[in-house]
């Protein structure tokens, strides 16, 4: 495995998401006009916003990361780009890590971005501490692009990878505990809610648990992380004979 090859498979990544603003503003802009419109929203319920403001740091940067890494991955499926990079000494585990590297320091960017605007510009004021809300929100946002990376395989068409949304996400934010506690819910659906990565993620931001119980939900994402990054290499092969 080589460093220098994943380090050039992210740069050429990177570029290619410098020169698509489109892409860029979805990944920076949206979340943080997200939050702000939140906090402007709630801005005559005192305290409204530091309890749903958390919660969606802890969702926004997975949906998005997961829409925008499978449908990239997608195009570069479709249009040849990934089975001609197979067919050059470059191994399956480097290509992944360096998609993952790249969508992995964007993640970064916009975690950090949506945080500080919203710890400061829009007034959150939460009783956990800030810096454990930003790492959820990248660990969310790495969960995203590990999933999207997985799942794109599954999608022919750019249509079809979007589709996964409804899917693949939505299902997560009726369970996570977003609108109707995990502990309210009948026992079946809080079985299947304690396994899901989303759910992992607002646990992680409850400021009322110990950090055994937060480092327990962190290891859940990066366990959730490696599972899907290890599926997605798995995927990766030549199309034609």
């Amino acid at each position: 495995m080589s460093l220098r090859r994943t380090w050039l498979t992210m740069r050429r990544i990177l570029q290619q998401l410098g020169h698509d603003p489109r892409t860029i503003a979805l990944l920076l802009v949206v979340p943080s006009a997200l939050m702000g419109l939140l906090a402007w929203s709630l801005v005559n319920r005192p305290g409204s916003f530091g309890v749903l403001g958390p919660r969606l740091l802890g969702v926004f940067p997975l949906i998005i990361m997961f829409l925008v890494t499978s449908v990239t991955t997608l195009r570069e499926r479709t249009n040849g780009t990934l089975e001609r990079l197979l067919t050059m000494p470059l191994v399956k585990a480097e290509l992944i890590l360096g998609y993952a590297a790249a969508f992995g320091l964007v993640a970064i960017v916009q975690s950090a971005l949506v945080s500080t605007l919203s710890y400061t510009w829009y007034g959150l004021v939460h009783q956990g501490i800030p810096w454990r809300i930003s790492a959820v929100a990248l660990c969310a946002g790495l969960l995203g692009t590990a999933f999207g990376l997985a799942l794109s395989a599954l999608a022919k068409t750019e249509f079809q990878a979007v589709q996964f949304m409804p899917a693949f996400i939505l299902p997560q934010l009726l369970l996570c505990g977003l609108m109707v506690p995990v502990a309210l819910l009948p026992t079946a659906l809080r079985y299947v809610a304690n396994v899901l990565p989303m759910t992992a993620a607002l646990h992680a931001i409850n400021p009322l648990q110990s950090t055994s119980y937060y480092l327990e939900q962190f290891c859940v994402m990066v366990a959730y992380i490696m599972a899907a990054l290890f599926i997605g290499s798995t995927t990766l092969r030549r199309r034609t004979k």
